[in-house]
Order: structure tokens, then sequence, then C-alpha cells
């Protein structure tokens, strides 16, 4: 089935084919909606937005219409030619010439009319009570829905028709479109005709506007405005004329034989040119308009006709005439006034500035503002800045600096805020979103919210400066945060971010434990030394820098007592800072000089790794001692090196260190090829040259080391 027709209302769009009609209703009446809600509650209804209705169906509107799709099947003799709507009701006409008349939205038929006219296209009056009706020969005529006893329908013909349109606001005009010419009629009669070939697009206040469309066409992607058309009818016409030439009291007569809202306003705006009010004032009664009473309410109270007039101008539109006219009665104040009522606030500043309009700091501060928003409105936030600077508007500053990205101003609106300010919380809620700890603390502990500075310090990671803000204001709930914290992250294996958490909230000694378990990892794996060596020294480091941070922060005294209140292990660990570092540094000398062939001096420095077995792995130092003895042929220590290596738990490894030693020792005699021995200190007995443990009274000799925090080289010490 093809489309005959489509026509359109405010709340529903109807189609049809030569059959079935088709309902969409895409916006509902409140009264109506509220209505069919109440239903709902009660029983279970179909969604009525759409409905399908054939032609030859009588519905109530109670439950027909529903979206079945068989009756577009359903055949029928008398077909449908045309449909137009109105809010209230919709007109099909068939083949026959009968007219349905169905009711909307209900959709419902209410009555069928048989005319002797197969209608090709209908048009509806304003209130619903006439239809026009032009048929496929050009023919218009008139019929009347609602006949009243001993009526008839009106005799009424017109040939070579091919448009029309009743007017919007007048149920008794209509123009059409006879060839060449338009028409307006005011029931039956008709006006003089006006040249136009244009189709007609709307027609109300006594105005008729029509597109040319065979224009239109020719160029449709260019669309000039000269193609659309504004025509005056008969009636306007003659006002405009009559007001012109022959004056208000005689327009007024024949006006009032015309009545029509339109009419009515015009003698009002050319009653308000002349000062007439009382003119003015009736012509606004007759024409309904409440705003053009009060406006002439308004003209009595003014003691000068050009006041009078300069209200006048601006009802109308006129504001320059208006403000023009104030400033020739030296009343700046009321141009400023009116200028602040339409919003032009760049014009309110110039007439503020120019001197003499009584303006104050407060309508300075209100137009800037205004001016800022403008700008704020069309995202140009640079611009926007400017006048929120001089209307000292903290709260818009704030958000123009921030998504400028200025981050430098926005935080120097800090010390501008009052304290205690709410706008000192939206401060530091955009500074803790790019990250500025400092700048949000500060915004927060000026506005009274400590618990929040220190809550936003944690959730950026900037522990120090929670711990001091805690420590300024007497809190006692940051080491539990902090501990928490760095639970959290040693759970989830992040041991390096564990340090770095204490070091910068200056929990100095918790930082050392972790980073010398992380050497200790390390230590593990043999090839990894020199990294072992530098994760020692930097926990030495951290130690080193507890040690300043209490000197710094406390008197003798206090450090004195504060080093007796430290627990034993924090005390070992203090005093042995730099042991695992010492040890390592041992041992990668001893590597280094073996591979320059310094065997001597190898086979001491291996040596003095013995004090070192809480820090070296046991394997590690007797395997470097062994080497380092063959070498220099002291196989009487390299024995006693492989006796130890034959101890190591490993079954492997304790099997390939007695097979070496057993290559080592068929060859080579266990006896040291070094006699030089140096004198014990403490007794009459001696020790070799590379020993440091005295055979006779088992004294040892530690090896003089300076790896001190100011001997270490920048690599070191990084």
């Amino acid at each position: 089935p093809w489309t005959v027709s489509v026509t359109l209302t405010n709340s529903c769009v109807i189609a049809s084919n030569q059959t079935t009609l088709y309902m969409w209703q895409y916006k509902m009446n409140k009264r109506l909606a509220a209505l069919d809600l109440a239903q709902a509650v009660n029983a279970k209804r179909k969604d009525k937005s759409e409905r399908l209705v054939h032609v030859d169906d009588t519905p109530s509107g109670a439950g027909e219409g529903s979206m079945d799709y068989k009756i577009l099947n359903r055949a029928t003799h008398d077909t449908i030619t045309c449909i137009k709507a109105s809010e209230r009701l919709l007109i099909v006409a068939r083949q026959s010439g009968v007219l349905q008349l169905y009711t909307l939205p209900r959709f419902s038929l209410d009555h069928r009319y048989q005319t002797n006219v197969t209608a090709s296209k209908i048009a509806i009056n304003c209130n619903a009570t006439r239809i026009s009706i032009i048929n496929p020969d050009g023919l218009m005529s008139f019929f009347d829905l609602y006949l009243k006893e001993g009526e008839s329908q009106p005799k009424f013909e017109r040939k070579d028709v091919w448009d029309m349109r009743w007017a919007d606001d007048n149920p008794d005009l209509l123009a059409m479109m006879e060839k060449t010419r338009m028409y307006v009629f005011k029931g039956t009669d008709p006006e003089e005709p006006i040249l136009s070939s244009g189709y007609i697009c709307e027609f109300s206040g006594l105005q008729i506007r029509s597109a040319l469309l065979d224009e239109i066409i020719r160029d449709p992607e260019q669309p000039s405005r000269e193609n659309i058309m504004d025509l005056e009818i008969k009636s306007l016409r003659d006002t405009r004329e009559l007001l012109d030439k022959v004056g208000i009291h005689d327009a007024y007569q024949f006006i009032e034989d015309n009545s029509h809202p339109r009419l009515w306003r015009l003698l009002a705006e050319s009653a308000l040119e002349q000062l007439q009010l009382e003119m003015a004032e009736r012509a606004f009664v007759r024409s309904q308009d409440y705003q053009g009473i009060q406006l002439v309410k308004r003209l009595h109270k003014l003691d000068s006709e050009n006041k009078q007039s300069a209200e006048i101008a601006a009802y109308q539109g006129r504001y320059e005439a208006a403000e023009r006219l104030y400033l020739d009665m030296d009343r700046r104040d009321l141009a400023v006034q009116l200028r602040v009522k339409l919003g032009d606030w760049f014009r309110v500043v110039q007439l503020l500035k120019s001197g003499g309009a009584g303006g104050n700091d407060t309508l300075y501060q209100k137009a800037w503002n205004a001016i800022g928003d403008y700008y704020a409105d069309r995202l140009k936030w640079s611009s926007a800045v400017s006048y929120y600077q001089q209307s000292q508007n903290m709260e818009k500053l704030v958000e123009c600096y921030y998504l400028l990205e200025d981050y430098d101003k926005l935080s120097g609106l800090i010390e501008q805020v009052p304290d205690n300010n709410a706008l000192l919380e939206n401060i530091a809620s955009k500074c803790a979103s790019v990250g500025m700890c400092h700048e949000a603390s500060r915004a927060l502990v000026k506005s009274n919210k400590v618990k929040e500075a220190v809550d936003c310090c944690v959730a950026l990671n900037q522990w120090d400066r929670a711990v001091e803000i805690a420590h300024e204001h007497n809190m006692s709930s940051v080491d539990e945060l902090l501990a928490k914290y760095a639970a959290h992250l040693l759970e989830k294996g992040k041991l390096l971010d564990a340090i770095e958490l204490y070091r910068k909230a200056n929990h100095y000694i918790d930082a050392a434990k972790l980073m010398f378990k992380l050497a200790a990892e390390s230590s593990e794996i043999p090839s990894h030394a020199l990294r072992t060596k530098k994760l020692y020294v930097l926990g030495a480091m951290l130690v080193e820098q507890y040690n300043t941070h209490i000197m710094s922060d406390r008197s003798a005294l206090d450090s004195l007592i504060h080093t007796n209140s430290v627990s034993i292990e924090d005390s070992r660990l203090i005093d042995n800072a730099w042991r695992g570092a010492e040890g390592y540094h041992f041992l990668l000398l001893a590597q280094r000089q073996l591979y320059e062939g310094f065997t001597d001096a190898a086979l001491r420095t291996a040596h003095a790794l013995v004090d070192y077995e809480d820090v070296i792995p046991t394997e590690t130092i007797y395997a470097i001692i062994a080497l380092t003895a063959t070498i220099a042929r002291s196989f009487g220590t390299c024995s006693n090196a492989f006796i130890k290596l034959e101890n190591v738990e490993s079954e492997e490894s304790r099997a390939e260190y007695e097979q070496l030693a057993v290559e080592i020792f068929t060859r080579y005699p266990p006896r040291d090829s070094r006699t030089q021995k140096i004198e014990c200190t403490n007794c009459e007995g001696s020790i070799t040259d590379y020993g440091n443990t005295c055979s006779i009274c088992d004294t040892k000799y530690r090896v003089a080391s300076s790896l001190e925090p100011s001997h270490l080289c920048s690599f070191l010490a990084m």
C-alpha cells in the first residue's frame, strides 16, 4: 500500500494509504497523560501512542486501534483520497465524497458527512467549524461541519484553485491561490487580489507568508531570502494608510468595524508615538495586551514627555533612540538603568566611565561580573579572568585559573581568601586533583580542616607533609596511617615504595630496615655483589639521615634521652649501619685486587671477610679466600678454607668442593709458602701478615676502613 497523505499537528502525526489510517501521538497532553496513568494503575493497558485503523471500521476510542498489521491487507470499495487534521479533529475524505470526522487524540469516529465532491485537498479553519475542499479539477467549495436546524451549506465555489490556507487567528479569513493571483476571503467576500505565485506557508496576524518554491528548487543549495514573501491583507494596509493620512480617531472607527488584535496593536503603537495615552490604553485593552496596559500605567506616572517618549521607544525595541533621549535630558542614570534591564553590560560600563551616571562600586562589580560571565559562557577564560579580577570574584577566578591550568595563580588565591571560607575547600580540591599537595593542605589547614589536610597528604603519598601537619596540630593518628599504608605496600610486594614512604615521613629507621632486608635478598645472588653493596650503602645513609634529623630537631640532652629510649634492635642497627657496606666493599676490593694481579693484597682483603659472615654468605667468603690463597700459593690457608666449604648445606656443592680439594692437595701439600708474621700487641704470639686473629690469645684485629658518608664517591652515595 502506498501513502496518500500525511498531516501533522502539535501532538501527533497521521498518515494514510488508500485503506488504512496510522496515528503516532508523539506528545501527550498533561491532563490526558495523568488520566492514562491513573487508568494504568488499575488495569494493564497497551501503549496507545501508535494506532492503526481501517477506514471502514468505526472506532469508539475505548480500545480499538491497536497495531494489528493484518488490516493493511483488507480492501475497500471506497478508498481514501486525502486527510487533514487540526488539534481536535481529523477529516478523512473518501472517493465517494464521504467525509469522516474523527476526534483527536481519542481517534474515535464521530460523524460521517455525505457530499457530492471528491476531495483532493482539505483545509480546516481555526475553530474547526468550516472546511474548504478542492476537487481534482481545481474547484474549491466550503462545507460547514456543525449546521443548526434550518441552515444550509454555503453556496460558494471558485475555479482553478491550487492552494489554500485558513488564518490561524480568525475563523472567517481564508487565503487561496487562483492561477497567479492570491485572494483573501472574509466569509465569502473576497478582497482585491494580489499578484503572486507562491505557496502559502502561514496566515496569521493579517499577514500571509508564502514561498516561491519554483525559484527555490532551481538552486536548493543556496536559497534566497527574496523567495520568501510577507504579504499584508487589505484591512491591514488600509489601517496603516488611515493612520498615516487621516488620523487616529478616524482610524479608530474603521478598526472597530474590522476588529482584529493586530489592528488594535497597530492603533496602540501609533497612539503611543503621539503620546495619546488614553487611546493607546483602549487599543491595548481591545487587543488583550496586558503588557501594553501596564506600559500605559507607567507612562501616566512619568512627569516628562521626554521620559514617556524614551519609555515608549524602549518598549518598541528602539533602544538606541531611548538611550539618546535619556542622555539629551542629562539623565545618564536612566540610560544606565535601561542597559541594565537589557543586560547590555558593555554599554553599562561605557556609560559609567563617561561620568555623571551616579554609579557606585556595587554596580561596577555587578557589571564586571556580568561581562566575565559573558566571556566564560563562550569559553574565553583569559578574557573572563581580567573582568573577574576587577570584580574580585574569587569563586569565578578559581574556576577560570583551573580551566586555564594556571596553578600558580590558583594557589596564590589561598592567601587572598579569608580564613574558614568555603572557597578554600574548592581550591584544595582542585589543587589536589593535579597533585599540588602542599597547596591543597595549606588551603585545608587555613579553612580549619586539619584532618582533611592530613587525608589529602596521605592520598597524594606526601607523608612527610602529613607528619608535619600532624605534629603542628598535635595529632596522633598519622603513625597508624603510615604503618597501615606501609603494610599495604609490603603485601603487594612494593618494597621500594614502602621505603620511599618511610623516608618521606622521616621514619628513617623503618626505611633502613626495609633497605637492609632488600640488600639481604640481593646477597643471595652472588653476581649481584655491587648492587648489594649499593643497597647497604643506601640503608646506612638512611641511618645517617636519622642521626642528623635527631640532632637537628632536639638538644644534646634530648638526643641522649631519645637514644636511651631506642629499642635494642634499633640501637644495634644504628651502631652497625655501615657493616654490610663494609663487608661487600672488602669483597669487591678483593676481587678487583685479584683480577689486577695483586694476589697478596687480595688474600689479606679476603681474610678480612671472615668478620662479616653475618652479612655475606659463608660459602662466598671462603670461596674467595680459597681462590686467592691458591693463586698466592698459600695452601695451608686454602686447606682451612676448604674445610669450611666442605661443610656447606648443599650436597651437590659439598661433593664438588671435596673433588676440587682432592685435585689441589694431591699436587700441593697444605702448607703456606709465606712465613712473614706480625707480633701480637696483646701477647708474645705472632700473626701472619694476612691473618686477623692471634693463634695464642685469640685476639681479633679489625681491618681499618674509611667507609663513612664523607668519603663516599657520588656513585656510591647516590
